[in-house]
């Protein structure tokens, strides 16, 4: 894509303040009406060193209010960013509805200069830049809008420029030896960078091409871009409010090996467990699991740990006799309940990035992501394309999880209507008990079957290979905390005997 770009092109002065004046009037009218569609917009910068990012980005800005944006200078990783998933400290970073983020350099690091400079391998290559097309549908098919610039400029230009800012006391702390082999490599980052340009440029979130040669071509040709794209997501947002799209009907979970499920109804809840057998069987399991928790401390192995289940399922006391074999320090329970207004405004998996565990750590989730094709599904807090689609955007951060080396355990704990409503009357009836039941637990037992009904869909489209959900029958919950139990050991064993996947 790089040799699309027209390095000759100039400008006058004249045409320059002819067409930027009416460029910038625009950009600033932006403002509002952005604001008011709620339209989220994330603006990337990538480009040769030199190339004008921070030129572009300074002029740029000056034309929004400082309130609705913000500016991302991204770095290579830390060592601490390194112990998360690839796209971790990137996802921390998407705005919310009706704000901005500007950002120079981005994502792409990590697949064009830092692939070349952290020795990556082609296939570990592909797997992140898949990573990043998906971020980005996942966004856009959520109501982002990603504009996406590359500054190019010839490696005379950028040996120039180098030698210009070198030359100066003043600026000289901006060239650095990373900038001067990157010169003397140029046809090898070129290579790199036209790999990236050419394998991530989708419909959704497509590459603009930009010479960073003149100074004028450039603001002109970024201004316009950004003006142009903003104005026709708006436009869309319009006409999609005055005619929404009928919904398809049809589930997309995604290319993935999906495990035979049962349905809810086939499931056998008789199984029990004896209080003495209960109480030694327990103890078993949880020393096997403080011993595991130190083992993959050392070899740095991430657990996550997801729990879903009907009201009274049993899914607090069954966390808590998890959480007693644990050493405080490597574990956090993560209750998650509605989304708050920040968390409204971005993505509905964005929450739930902010709580993933450092690897060797354990992070045990009360509820999870699932709660888009379940709750979300069945009280219409989302429309039919929206949970249709998250089943794939679900597979897809699981999988990514599970590449960066995670162990993923999924429990849905299962009980009868008969035995939650014995449940729910001794939590009425208990004044110890009682701030456990609210009145929205009695309207979700009313919509048993539709829940139902979600429940056996998310079983039959997010079982995977790598993310397999086990359904534990819970009316005795000394069975059902026992068998959690038995499956953590199993699954951490397993991970450890095949070592650490590395991404």
């Amino acid at each position: 894509m790089l040799e699309k770009a027209n390095l000759k092109k100039t400008v006058s002065k004249k045409e320059y303040k002819e067409q930027l004046k009416p460029l910038q009037e625009a950009l600033t009218a932006l403002d509002a009406p952005l604001k008011a569609a709620g339209l989220p917009v994330i603006i990337l910068f990538e480009g040769w060193g030199g190339a004008g990012k921070g030129r572009v980005i300074s002029r740029l800005i000056l034309n929004f209010d400082p309130r609705w944006f913000t500016v991302v200078n991204t770095q290579p990783p830390t060592e601490l960013e390194r112990r998360e998933p690839a796209m971790w400290r990137h996802w921390l970073t998407i705005p919310k509805a009706g704000q901005m983020s500007i950002m120079d350099r981005s994502w792409y690091q990590e697949v064009s200069i830092l692939r070349l400079e952290d020795e990556v391998d082609d296939l570990t290559n592909l797997r992140h830049m898949n990573e990043i097309n998906n971020f980005e549908r996942a966004l856009t098919d959520n109501g982002y809008l990603i504009i996406k610039f590359f500054l190019h400029i010839s490696q005379k230009e950028q040996k120039a420029r180098l030698e210009k800012l070198d030359s100066d006391k003043n600026t000289e702390w901006r060239v650095t030896p990373a900038d001067w082999r990157r010169c003397r490599q140029y046809d090898k980052y070129c290579d790199a960078f036209d790999q990236m340009l050419e394998y991530t440029n989708t419909s959704c979130a497509p590459w603009h091409v930009i010479s960073g040669m003149n100074d004028e071509v450039r603001t002109l040709e970024v201004f316009r871009i950004v003006k142009e794209s903003v104005q026709t997501a708006l436009a869309l947002r319009q006409e999609q409010a005055a005619a929404p799209r009928p919904a398809s009907g049809v589930i997309q979970p995604g290319q993935y090996h999906f495990l035979k499920m049962p349905k809810l109804a086939e499931v056998d809840l008789s199984k029990s467990l004896r209080q003495d057998s209960y109480k030694k069987q327990l103890k078993k399991e949880q020393e096997r699991l403080a011993e595991l928790h130190n083992t993959i401390y050392r070899k740095k192995i991430p657990v996550i740990i997801a729990y879903e289940g009907w009201d009274a399922a049993g899914k607090g006391g069954n966390i808590k006799r998890v959480a007693q074999a644990l050493d405080p320090r490597g574990y956090e329970v993560v209750p998650i309940a509605s989304p708050n207004e920040e968390e409204h405004g971005r993505h509905y998996l964005w929450r739930f990035w902010q709580h993933l565990p450092k690897d060797g750590h354990i992070a045990i989730f009360d509820r999870t992501w699932y709660g888009r094709v379940m709750v979300e599904r069945i009280e219409g807090f989302c429309s039919a394309q929206d949970w249709q689609r998250a089943y794939r955007e679900i597979n897809e951060f699981e999988r990514q999880l599970y590449d960066w080396g995670a162990v993923i355990l999924k429990f849905w704990i299962h009980i009868d209507q008969d035995e939650q409503l014995r449940r729910f009357e001794d939590r009425q009836n208990t004044p110890s008990k009682q701030w456990k039941i609210t009145e929205e637990d009695w309207r979700n037992r009313e919509k048993w079957p539709q829940y139902e009904t979600a429940v056996n869909d998310m079983l039959q489209y997010t079982s995977t290979d790598f993310a397999p959900w086990h359904i534990i029958a819970g009316n005795d919950k000394k069975y059902a905390r026992v068998k959690t139990l038995k499956l953590i050991n199993k699954a951490i064993e397993q991970r450890i005997a095949e070592g650490k996947k590395t991404r």
